[in-house]
């Protein structure tokens, strides 16, 4: 593995050139186990086990293709939040939501379906939250012992999810306010991003999709005025929450990064919109050291919001779609890190696929073997833009 770092640059700059966001394609033994095990034939260690076996595979298959930053896969997961409701007590389905389709594109009706499945919108905080295991422990400890090199650690931001988690007339009794609520679930995810740090892990990863997910949609902001909210106070709500949640990373050599997307479910979006509307706030003000950003089509707008990023950190561009099997183009791809390096130094941009292959266990329509030529892309692209 070739690990390509700015000369000079100290811990917390890490200029890791080839990277991914993190989840990858299930093997088919993986889903066959899970489902065994939510049928209750199987243990919870037996489902580790074949877990297990998958995940050296994988990192395998990333050491093989040369990647810079290692990931489990989220394979122990069944998608990307998943931590919130299998770690913590309180968050339970709501009885009276009602789902609404609201994925796009050609596998619309199939990403809806899954987010059916899985509740993606359909929950509250029925009591006092309490934590039960930690969010991503059983990860991190394996990747410690596993990982051929560097490995990051995912986790979702508290808007993400807390947000929507609040229904008066139930959570009110535990929590008198939202911004309660917010807080508490904030302290879980700081209280793990403190033992990350003692573990030793030295990159994580926020995934934080407010961002852009509502706050950059033209139809979700209008939505949102409607409703009378305040759209400068939501988003700087949103930045707050997220530096609360990483302010012990702060001086420690770790590397952080954060992810915004459009939504990532069978190949189909949620919402479209650049980053223009959030990017001088956003990018100014957010307290990591890299923005993981997806880029692969039009819905995420140009990269003129790009200038607001501070000298010294780094942008991951998202030129290589998760979504769609087509192979892009080399030419069509250094062309367009020369596009966005009008707005920030070459030596601060890396690339990646713009989200991960399988924010939700299904994965998107891609194959095993599309998936590593994704992969080897970014790799072949990381070394001829950034290695002469």
């Amino acid at each position: 593995m070739i690990s390509r770092r700015v000369k000079g640059a100290d811990t917390m700059a890490d200029q890791y050139r080839a990277e991914q966001i993190g989840s990858l394609l299930r093997p088919t033994e993986v889903m066959d186990a899970r489902a065994t095990h939510a049928q209750g034939s199987i243990t919870i260690e037996q489902l580790r086990e074949v877990e297990d076996r998958a995940i050296i595979d994988a990192l395998e298959m990333q050491r093989q293709v040369g990647v810079d930053i290692f990931s489990d896969g989220e394979f122990r997961r069944s998608w990307f939040s998943a931590a919130f409701a299998d770690s913590i007590e309180g968050i339970v389905d709501d009885p009276d939501a009602v789902f609404v389709s609201s994925w796009q594109g050609e596998q619309g009706e199939l990403a809806d379906q899954v987010a059916a499945d899985i509740g993606f919108a359909e929950q509250m905080v029925g009591a006092k939250l309490r934590q039960t295991r930690r969010l991503t422990g059983h990860e991190s400890s394996f990747l410690k012992q596993h990982s051929p090199g560097p490995f990051k650690i995912t986790m979702p931001g508290v808007m993400t999810r807390a947000r929507t988690w609040y229904k008066p007339g139930v959570t009110d009794e535990f929590y008198p306010t939202q911004a309660d609520l917010i807080q508490d679930v904030v302290q879980i995810l700081r209280g793990e991003v403190r033992a990350l740090i003692d573990e030793g892990v030295t990159y994580i990863q926020l995934d934080s999709l407010r961002y852009v997910i509502q706050l950059a949609d033209v139809s979700s902001r209008q939505q949102m005025v409607e409703s009378g909210e305040d759209l400068e106070q939501a988003l700087d709500e949103t930045i707050q929450i997220d530096n609360d949640t990483l302010q012990d990373a702060a001086g420690t050599g770790v590397t952080v990064g954060l992810h915004m997307c459009r939504g990532n479910n069978r190949s189909a979006w949620r919402s479209e919109g650049g980053y223009d509307v959030i990017a001088e706030k956003a990018f100014s003000q957010l307290n990591v050291d890299r923005f993981l950003l997806e880029y692969d089509t039009v819905r995420a707008g140009g990269f003129e919001p790009l200038r607001f990023v501070p000298d010294g950190k780094t942008v991951v561009l998202g030129l290589i779609s998760s979504k769609d099997p087509t192979l892009e183009s080399m030419d069509s791809l250094q062309r367009r890190i020369d596009e966005a390096a009008r707005y920030v130094p070459i030596e601060n941009l890396a690339i990646s696929p713009q989200c991960g292959f399988a924010s939700t266990a299904p994965g998107n329509m891609l194959t095993q073997d599309q998936q590593r030529r994704k992969l080897e892309l970014v790799v072949e692209v990381a070394h001829k833009v950034w290695d002469n």
